[in-house]
């Protein structure tokens, strides 16, 4: 039964379906969130990023384009995993929620624990990457959110994918080189996103090295347990944080 639940968790028609209400609700949440200082709107940052692709190619017709490849590549998937396999069940979404729940509640510890290990020093207290003073909560629940689906789908995805297939044919590296290596390049670039931008934190060693870690516990879990968990603890650990 386990072992059922460890394959068909990863599979798309779970894992992309599994992920559907996050990008639902923060884009719900996008659309009804007040403006930012200057009246500027307030998005995920890794958001902006994949929709600017798009944007290039396609102006101001860009964000319904890139709204629509995300939904129809993720629709093309889960239909074709469920042709393959007439099977969907809801004690499986129960239990990847419930994994996601206890992933999320542990990330914070052993990431802290393994970052003071590597520094050689106590972990101050962590708290969402978000100025309060000019953000409403509802605002940061929704770029919370955003960093669960956004952010794995362009560093996890996107660009650890697109480094590893580089180091192979570009650079003739063996599989396994270029994986490991894209991965941690990842995981530097993923950290060093959260400083940059008018919502950015101020750079510290310790939140750095902590972020660069949980990249890499990120890769680790999106490897092994699929795009729609990996995205699920990410979010839920931010919201966590943000509920302390």
């Amino acid at each position: 039964m386990m072992h059922t639940y460890w394959q068909a968790s990863r599979a798309p028609r779970y894992s992309l379906l599994f992920a559907l209400p996050l990008l639902i609700i923060y884009q719900v949440l996008a659309a009804l969130a007040p403006p930012g200082p200057g009246g500027m709107g307030v998005r995920n940052g890794a958001d902006v990023i994949l929709e600017s692709v798009f944007v290039w190619l396609a102006g101001a017709w860009g964000p319904r384009l890139f709204m629509l490849c995300l939904i129809g590549v993720g629709a093309w998937l889960i239909a074709r995993d469920l042709r393959a396999n007439r099977t969907l069940s809801p004690a499986v979404l129960a239990g990847m929620l419930l994994e996601s729940v206890l992933l999320a509640l542990v990330f914070g510890v052993v990431v802290g624990s393994l970052t003071a290990a590597v520094l050689g020093t106590p972990p101050p207290p962590m708290v969402v990457g978000f100025n309060t003073q000019q953000l409403s909560r509802w605002t940061m629940l929704m770029l919370s959110l955003g960093a669960g689906i956004y952010e794995e789908l362009l560093f996890r995805v996107v660009l650890v994918g697109l480094l590893a297939w580089g180091a192979k044919k570009l650079l003739g590296w063996r599989p396994l080189v270029a994986g490991s290596a894209a991965t941690v390049l990842g995981a530097l670039i993923f950290s060093a996103f959260h400083y940059i931008g008018p919502f950015g934190d101020r750079f510290e060693v310790y939140s750095f090295v902590f972020r660069t870690i949980a990249g890499l516990f990120f890769s680790g879990l999106y490897l092994l347990r699929g795009f729609g968990i990996t995205a699920w603890t990410h979010a839920l650990y931010d919201v966590f944080l943000l509920l302390r």
